[in-house]
């Protein structure tokens, strides 16, 4: 059963504990791969974790002239192939969220990539296995379809964003708090 990452920004502690496992997962060479974003600092400390959405039809890949990033038949979007990239930072700039990083010594992107050696096989990416609070979980489509149906989204107070880049394969449940409307729970 296809499970996906389910993110329920609300929720998050800050605590980054899923940046510390992103850093020890076996094909990361001890690099993080997301960020933990402040919302706003200056007024309260809300926190999110914020990582690739692996979209269905990425920019990133789309705007690869050497096609070094490539698709996972998962749906997760992998890092630049070493043996393609050629520095260009395309993908960089075509992100809608910002999520590609460049290294500039290797002159190489590299990206959240779910985990692929784990979630391939079914295990949850390192981030999900660690976070205390709930903010991360590996889901299948029916417990995501479960959660979601607990909030009444049509009664014209909540407004859901709209993806920047089409369908993703990461669900994003999206908090009052970050909308400017009333949280709803």
């Amino acid at each position: 059963m296809k499970k996906r990452l389910y993110l329920e920004l609300e929720n998050c502690i800050g605590c980054r504990s899923c940046l510390a496992a992103c850093t020890q997962c076996g094909g990361h060479e001890e690099r993080n791969r997301n960020y933990v974003y402040d919302v706003n600092p200056l007024v309260n400390r809300q926190t999110m974790p914020l990582m690739c959405l692996h979209c269905v039809n990425p920019a990133c890949a789309r705007s690869c002239p050497a096609q070094a990033i490539q698709i996972h038949e998962t749906g997760a979007v992998l890092s630049a192939l070493v043996e393609k990239c050629i520095g260009c930072q395309n993908c960089t700039i075509a992100c809608p969220y910002g999520i590609p990083k460049f290294d500039t010594e290797q002159n190489l992107m590299y990206k959240c990539d779910l985990c692929i050696d784990r979630t391939k096989d079914g295990i949850p990416p390192m981030c999900a296995s660690v976070c205390p609070s709930n903010t991360i979980q590996w889901l299948t489509e029916e417990e995501i379809d479960a959660k979601q149906s607990q909030f009444n989204l049509d009664n014209d107070k909540w407004v859901t964003s709209m993806p920047l880049e089409g369908e993703t394969n990461v669900r994003v449940n999206l908090p009052g708090i970050l909308q400017g409307v009333t949280k709803l729970f």
